[in-house]
């Protein structure tokens, strides 16, 4: 199917991206499932159905889907290369004319693919589905999803209407051990109780849902003093409950991080905003391209971190390239906030550190493939080295001595 490829090249992509697509599914789910815990503590606390965790989840994915990738793209491409160099096929094809340049060109397909899915996520998918995630977070907190009855407690679903259940089931569904007091605008208290009920939504009204209740008892209560109060056994009632009026979400666009692509152009460099708003909005515009634009170098770094020193199989250079990029990302982050209050220009608080990081990747690449036995972390790796050595003879030393102790040991 691919043979239009040269086989060198598909024998690379091969390396990379089995290792790429298993850190990129690494990073989202470890993210997500961090995310998980704190959203079903706050729906259990808000009285929401499970299922709104998943949507919320769901809606968040774009977020760390752009993290994730470039993420997922760096650690691709250098286990890749690593795994050339341990196996002396580097050396292999290198001796046969092979640069780094000509060995890269299946990793740089595969990058400027995800630069475009990476530009359509940060500029478009991402700042709607954030929206999206406002919105469910809104209508968990207002009520609006309709599931705020908690087990247990007395729950006003109106000014004049209470109502408590033993157990829930079904996702809130299905209401088990029911107890409901209300009063209508006469003056009658009606007090019901019933062993089982659910909510069933109406067509006319979507203001109003009916409460179905089974096998329970209705005691009415008249406002006359001195009145006999009235025992009704049922099957089956349907009590009608009218939901709280909901306030409207907020149309999209409170944050930047919500606006597209088109809408960060106009606002950031529009006459007729404000300064503050300018501001904001050009802040978020280079901070979004800078982030994609970076992935060009990721390439570069990864074969500058990926080549260990000669009879090593050291994997600093692994751990080395996951500190830098969360660095960059966290530098760029901070760059955005400070040019977003208008204390800095932001072509200086993100483009600035952009460009020295850039620097540092060409400089250590060009160390890697240009100078002879060149190493871009040379003086860390020995450093590694040496504090390794130290840490096996400390320990050899205490395993000697606790081995001596034993058999000095008198016998029991």
């Amino acid at each position: 199917m691919f043979n239009f490829i040269p086989a060198i090249d598909r024998y690379i992509l091969r390396l990379v991206i089995v290792p790429m697509i298993g850190v990129f599914t690494l990073a989202a789910s470890l993210l997500i499932l961090d995310k998980m815990l704190r959203l079903f503590d706050f729906v259990a606390v808000e009285g929401g159905p499970v299922g709104v965790v998943f949507k919320m989840l769901g809606a968040l994915i774009p977020e760390y889907a752009s993290l994730a990738i470039p993420l997922g793209l760096l650690l691709g491409i250098l286990l890749a290369f690593r795994k050339l160099a341990t196996s002396s096929e580097l050396d292999v094809f290198r001796a046969v004319g092979l640069g780094y340049g000509r060995l890269l060109r299946g990793p740089y397909i595969i990058t400027v693919i995800l630069m475009a899915a990476n530009v359509a996520l940060v500029f478009y998918v991402q700042p709607v589905s954030r929206y999206y995630y406002e919105q469910l977070e809104y209508e968990l907190r207002s009520g609006a999803l309709g599931a705020s009855i908690k087990v247990g407690e007395f729950t006003t679903l109106k000014d004049r209407m209470a109502l408590r259940i033993d157990e829930s089931r079904d996702d809130g569904r299905e209401l088990i051990g029911i107890f409901a007091r209300a009063q209508n605008s006469e003056g009658e208290v009606l007090s019901i109780t019933a062993k089982e009920g659910n909510f069933l939504a109406t067509k006319d009204s979507p203001d109003t849902i009916i409460l179905r209740l089974t096998d329970g008892t209705i005691v009415q209560r008249t406002g006359a003093e001195g009145s006999t109060p009235r025992v009704l056994s049922f099957t089956r009632h349907d009590l009608p409950i009218d939901l709280p009026r909901v306030e409207e979400f907020r149309a999209r666009g409170d944050a930047e991080r919500e606006y597209i692509l088109p809408e960060l152009v106009r606002i950031g460099w529009s006459d007729n905003e404000t300064e503050a708003k300018r501001d904001a909005s050009q802040a978020s515009f280079n901070f979004r391209l800078v982030e994609v634009v970076m992935m060009i170098l990721m390439p570069l770094l990864a074969v500058a971190l990926a080549i260990p020193p000669k009879r090593s199989s050291s994997a600093l250079g692994v751990f080395v390239s996951i500190v830098m990029v969360v660095a960059y990302h966290k530098v760029n982050q901070y760059g955005e906030d400070i040019a977003a209050l208008g204390r800095i220009d932001p072509i200086i608080a993100l483009w600035g550190p952009f460009f020295i990081f850039a620097a540092l990747i060409v400089w250590m690449y060009y160390r890697v493939a240009f100078v002879p036995g060149g190493q871009a972390i040379g003086a860390l790796e020995t450093a590694f080295g040496k504090a390794t050595k130290q840490f096996g003879k400390l320990f050899s030393r205490k395993k000697r001595g606790n081995d001596t102790a034993a058999a000095l040991a008198p016998a029991e």
